[in-house]
């Protein structure tokens, strides 16, 4: 990458616990605390019956696919992910139906990726407990992966994550939880509570609260990624306190890029004062092959984010954005019938915004000017 500029890796939910773990050497034990299946090999047999049969064990690079070789042709340089599931032996389940854990000897299916940073300020980081967030911030720390919106006590929970890039070049990454995500406020870190960052509401005095975090760490030249799991699973409504809140993060705590996730489909992008804002960045690895009710939203077909920054001002300079596609729990390129499809979609929703999207080749490419 240019060192005049800085590209970065983003997307939304990453999840690889559950039936996702089960194809690793080393699977946490299946049993499961849901109302409708009693073991995690319950969602392979779902997705094997869905797309044909999967491999096990596989090894560390075999959910990410065809992610590697789109790494080696973008050379992003920083990688951030959503982890939506607890990295833990933990059998302390939180009494809420499902509970994601991949277990910590298979961490290295994240280093196989080359994650710099791994945000858990979301709705499933304590689905085994406090014991289960300690034991995944110990195994990720030993792995050499940065987390950004949870810690031992409110003060790291709430820090941003310093991510150096080289060349005096650094992001930093603040990460939140919101109520309306499913986050429960009971998970947030205490002053010696573990636990993570939750907002209190999308009020101006929460944003006042990100600006005075963000102006006690920022240095010239650092570019700041305010990452939010926020609102519903389904749907393409952007509400209207998601997007004051966003622009108010751009425009009085100068962020730069805001990240948001939980939707479990890419929704609109907007561009505000050369800033990006992803509403809702999508799954981008899942278990949920093979379930059915929500096909209209083709949550199968995902988006690696690739926005490339002015390393100065840190506007927006492009923002190429590659579709992928979740088949037998690993991302493969997607049909070009289904390129064509998320294209005219997401077009569709970024049109609210003035902004169009279009394709050439396997990218998709935001012009908002």
């Amino acid at each position: 990458m240019d060192s005049a500029r800085l590209g970065l890796f983003l997307c939304g939910d990453v999840m690889t616990g559950r039936g996702v773990d089960q194809l690793f050497p080393c699977p946490s034990p299946p049993h499961l605390h849901e109302p409708f299946a009693s073991s995690a090999l319950d969602y392979v047999r779902l997705a094997e019956r869905a797309s044909g049969p999967m491999p096990r064990p596989v090894d560390d690079a075999y959910v990410w696919g065809v992610l590697p070789e789109l790494f080696e042709r973008r050379r992003p340089d920083v990688r951030i992910i959503n982890l939506e599931t607890s990295v833990t032996t933990s059998e302390d389940a939180a009494p809420k139906g499902i509970n994601y854990r991949m277990h910590p000897r298979n961490v290295s299916v994240l280093t196989a990726a080359r994650v710099d940073c791994c945000v858990l300020a979301n709705n499933h980081v304590l689905d085994w407990g406090r014991a289960g967030l300690l034991e995944t911030l110990e195994t990720l720390a030993r792995a050499g992966i940065r987390v950004a919106g949870a810690g031992r006590d409110l003060e790291t929970a709430r820090a941003p994550t310093v991510l150096e890039v080289g060349g005096d070049r650094r992001v930093l990454v603040v990460a939140c939880g919101v109520s309306d995500a499913g986050v429960d406020p009971d998970w947030a870190a205490g002053a010696g509570t573990p636990g993570i960052h939750v907002l209190p509401d999308l009020s101006e005095p929460t944003v006042d609260g990100i600006a005075g975090l963000v102006s006690s760490a920022r240095r010239s030249g650092d570019v700041v990624v305010a990452s939010l799991h926020w609102g519903h699973n389904w749907g393409y409504a952007v509400p209207s306190a998601h997007r004051r809140f966003a622009h108010a993060l751009i425009d009085r705590a100068h962020v730069d890029v805001v990240h948001g996730h939980s939707s479990h489909h890419p929704m609109a992008i907007e561009v505000h004062h050369g800033r990006p804002i992803f509403y809702g960045c999508g799954d981008f690895l899942n278990d949920y092959e093979g379930i059915g009710g929500h096909e209209r939203f083709r949550g199968d077909l995902v988006v690696a984010y690739l926005p490339t920054l002015d390393g100065a001002t840190g506007e927006l300079v492009e923002l190429p954005m590659v579709p992928l596609q979740i088949r037998r729990f690993r991302l493969t390129h997607p049909a070009a019938a289904d390129r064509v499809w998320l294209r005219d979609t997401l077009d569709r929703q970024c049109r609210r915004f003035g902004h169009r999207v279009t394709l050439h080749d396997d990218v998709l490419t935001l012009d908002w000017r």
